[in-house]
């Protein structure tokens, strides 16, 4: 039985991607396998879901003589989170469908939801409540120590994240610190090394008596000296209309409106504004008079001046800085030898906050550590119980190494170093798993890990791309049945060779190729039961099919689906 699904892939269309043409497949709930012989396209399938759940394009994907290819998806959706998420980006629900269309030019390509341009940071948000896809490398990356805290994060990224962050602001805020508090240590030390140096320093800059504005209106007052013959002639002729019949024609019109404000009552706004302008220009052309009669050509000022400016070029050239990056630099010299100096009491005031801030980041990171820990024990006897089920009969143990409260302990991604421990046979003990596991093994590992993460993260669309690799036998049917299971609960689209997988699905997508007219084509389709029978008796014969291989298939499919 099925459950019902938030979303799910309904739909995948591609046009001239690599050898495929023109493909249109529909998809449905439960499991979907998809077989083929090698080279026939399936990789080119799983590039095309990639490509929709947001990896990045290359124009070598493009078919021969196409100028573009185009990968078009269609999800169901109902999940209230990804509806959110479209809301805030913008993009429009379509009757509970959400078509992701990526186009690939030459030159340039476009990603779209449901119509709307997105970016491809956009599109990977989209795309973690869309699917899963499982890859080669995902069997490479559980097998590298580096990655086990992501995996462990990743079973409640809902928990882990929201504390990750936290840590990370605590340690950002103590690297600060950090650093201020070195730099502190690094001003004592050169202190003492260039005590004289600085001194000489500290007294020269303080002697200078500088200000920031000082440039700016040393300029101002040389170019009113150093153009004084210009500056007179315009204050006189400026004089003259000052001294002028200016006021007094504006005294007799304000005078005038105000008695006509009498007669005309919609003249009196007009008749104040005319008295305030009156008043204000009166005594704005007392000012004007009072400085221009400041006025005087003054050489030595001018030489004060030339001698002041050329004094703080030599400075400025000197230290290598502007005026307040001086004032900066003689602020932090009075701070080593002035009066009020306390580097002393600095350091250890800065010290004493850099231990706090050491403390409330181990605090978070033994947060996070605590939940790790909690959720390893549930993940070493999930995947014990998935191992089992794979008959891959082990001990699995996540081992966390002992940590202490030191500067060395505050890592990136928190305060723990783990390491993932397996017994695979009876009696050896348990041995790192990066050390131990065959390629079989690490395949049925990748799928017992997958297995909790799916139901864990509540993944609608989990696509395997070959994740029986390396297993035959009784073992493929053990693999083929945990597939089956996870189908349960999550739409499921792998590609597979082993017909134990293929006869548990519930549709079968045969992908094949031809070549027409000197070109190469992908052909894909749903098998019907005869034919789903008949691609499975060739998976099971690798070449030319016998009746018993026939009987053997059908027995095989009709056990699953009678």
């Amino acid at each position: 039985m099925l459950y019902n699904l938030l979303a799910m892939l309904k739909r995948l269309e591609i046009q001239n991607l690599a050898i495929i043409e023109n493909v249109d497949v529909a998809f449905s709930s439960g499991f979907t396998c998809l077989t083929g012989g090698t080279g026939a396209g399936k990789s080119l399938v799983i590039d095309s879901l990639s490509l929709l759940l947001g990896a990045r394009a290359s124009s070598e994907l493009i078919r021969e003589g196409a100028e573009k290819a185009t990968i078009r998806g269609t999800f169901l959706i109902a999940s209230s989170r990804l509806r959110a998420l479209l809301e805030n980006l913008e993009i429009p629900s379509l009757n509970e469908e959400l078509v992701i269309e990526r186009v690939i030019g030459r030159n340039k390509n476009q990603i779209r939801a449901n119509g709307v341009a997105i970016s491809l940071g956009d599109l990977s948000k989209i795309a973690k409540h869309l699917a899963d896809i499982h890859s080669q490398f995902d069997v490479i990356k559980i097998l590298n120590p580096e990655n086990y805290l992501e995996v462990i994060d990743g079973f409640r990224y809902d928990q882990t994240s929201r504390l990750k962050e936290d840590y990370a602001e605590r340690l950002n805020e103590y690297r600060r610190l950090k650093g201020e508090y070195e730099q502190l240590l690094l001003d004592q030390k050169k202190l003492e090394e260039n005590r004289e140096f600085y001194e000489f320093q500290y007294k020269e800059l303080k002697a200078f008596g500088l200000d920031e504005t000082e440039e700016q209106e040393i300029e101002k007052e040389l170019a009113a000296l150093k153009n004084y013959d210009k500056v007179y002639a315009l204050s006189k002729e400026a004089e003259e209309i000052l001294n002028g019949d200016t006021l007094d024609h504006l005294y007799e019109l304000n005078r005038l409106v105000n008695k006509l404000s009498d007669y005309i009552p919609s003249l009196t706004e007009e008749a104040s504004i005319l008295d305030d302008r009156y008043y204000e220009l009166n005594d704005l052309f007392a000012t004007i008079k009072k400085r221009f009669g400041k006025l005087d050509y003054d050489p030595d000022r001018l030489n004060e001046l030339e001698q002041r400016s050329f004094d703080l070029a030599s400075l400025k050239r000197k230290y290598k800085k502007d005026i307040p990056q001086l004032l900066d630099y003689l602020k932090h010299l009075d701070s080593l030898l002035g009066e009020n100096n306390s580097l002393e009491d600095r350091i250890k005031e800065k010290e004493a906050a850099l231990l706090q801030a050491r403390h409330l980041a181990f605090d978070k990171g033994k947060e996070l550590s605590l939940l790790r820990q909690s959720l390893a024990k549930g993940i070493e006897k999930e995947i014990e119980r998935n191992l089992d089920d794979l008959l891959l009969h082990s001990s699995f143990k996540i081992s966390f190494l002992p940590y202490e409260e030191n500067e060395d302990c505050l890592l990136e991604n928190g305060i723990d170093k783990v390491d993932f421990l397996i017994e695979t046979n009876v009696g050896e003990g348990l041995r790192s798993l990066s050390k131990v596991v065959s390629g079989g093994e690490a395949s049925r590992l990748m799928l017992a890990f997958k297995a909790i993460f799916i139901r864990a993260n509540k993944i609608e669309t989990v696509i395997f791309d070959e994740i029986d690799t390396g297993v035959s036998g009784e073992v493929a049917s053990a693999v083929a049945a945990k597939i089956a299971e996870i189908a349960l609960s999550s739409q499921v689209i792998a590609i597979t060779h082993l017909p134990q997988v293929a006869s548990y699905s519930n549709h079968h997508i045969l992908i094949s190729k031809s070549v027409k007219g000197g070109r190469t084509y992908t052909e894909i389709r749903e098998l019907d039961l005869e034919g789903k029978i008949l691609e499975i008796a060739h998976l099971i014969s690798g070449g030319k099919i016998t009746e018993k291989q026939l009987e053997y298939a059908k027995e095989l499919v009709l056990s699953k689906h009678g």
